[in-house]
């Protein structure tokens, strides 16, 4: 492939430190970590998938990431949306809406073409925020404040949390204690947020209705590049649901790490079964 002068990122191995939180914010999926004589570092998978836009660049925390210009293989979109689809299906949408709001920038031997029938949507943009000191009165349907006597605040502090959806890199998952909830488990469990998500990063999912080959493969990346100080999965006591925590427990057995773990079940009235 003929190479051509363009803007592409430039990884400093000397102050990379290996922790991965470029990748998820790597729409392309442009960057791995290898294992390397000085340990683990970020690295380019191939040239053609950067296209130097920088949208990693404020994800490192050490300063290893910076855009040079010089001779590269040009970018190439197809290619990259190919990728995208085999290792972070869920990074696509981020990718198409990256790649529309940053068009004017990209230089004149990259052409983008959006596939036929995708548009960008939100639903998979990794969001991160901290729990609120303050919370307005709630409020009814009407606009009324509401009849009850405080606010019981969400725990939710992440976004995506369906388990397909979410990036494995994603910071939030980065040393945490993690629940790996059943779709169902909120609405029958009253009091969800203060008794288990607190505090917790999550993901949810149906073993019943979702592809569980790609739930075991994402539980066991998630584990693999996040090193959690536990996983606690909450299901419901139906026969089907219980399948979740099998498919946990052989994600953990698969990547030989020990992490305590914890299994719940849910009756289908809302109450801890034990």
């Amino acid at each position: 492939m003929k190479k051509v002068k363009r803007k592409i990122i430039k990884i400093d191995e000397e102050l990379c430190n290996g922790c991965g939180l470029c990748i998820p914010s790597c729409p392309e999926q442009a960057i791995q970590i290898v294992d390397t004589p000085k340990g683990p570092k970020a690295r380019l998978v191939k040239e053609f998938y950067c296209d130097g836009l920088g949208a990693c660049l404020g994800s490192c925390p050490t300063g290893a990431l910076t855009i040079e210009e010089r001779e590269a293989e040009p970018y190439d979109e197809e290619a990259t949306i190919a990728r995208i689809k085999e290792v972070a299906p869920e990074m696509l949408d981020t990718h198409l809406k990256h790649i529309s709001e940053h068009s004017q920038e990209l230089p004149e031997h990259h052409s983008h073409k959006m596939p036929k029938g995708m548009t960008s949507c939100p639903s998979a943009q990794m969001l991160h925020w901290e729990k609120k000191t303050q919370l307005e009165p709630s409020k009814s349907l009407h606009g009324a404040k509401a009849p009850t006597p405080t606010t019981i605040p969400s725990e939710l502090r992440q976004w995506p949390i369906q388990l397909h959806l979410v990036p494995p890199f994603a910071p939030y998952f980065q040393n945490a204690d993690i629940l790996i909830v059943a779709d169902c488990v909120p609405f029958a469990y009253a009091n969800f947020h203060q008794d288990f998500l607190k505090d917790k990063a999550i993901v949810i999912g149906c073993p019943k209705l979702d592809d569980i080959d790609a739930y075991q493969e994402k539980i066991e990346q998630i584990i693999k590049t996040a090193n959690p100080k536990s996983i606690k999965v909450v299901h419901m006591e139906v026969p089907c649901c219980f399948g979740l925590t099998h498919i946990v427990q052989e994600a953990i057995k698969r990547t030989n790490k020990k992490i305590p773990f914890e299994d719940i079940t849910i009756g289908i009235k809302g109450e801890i079964k034990k």
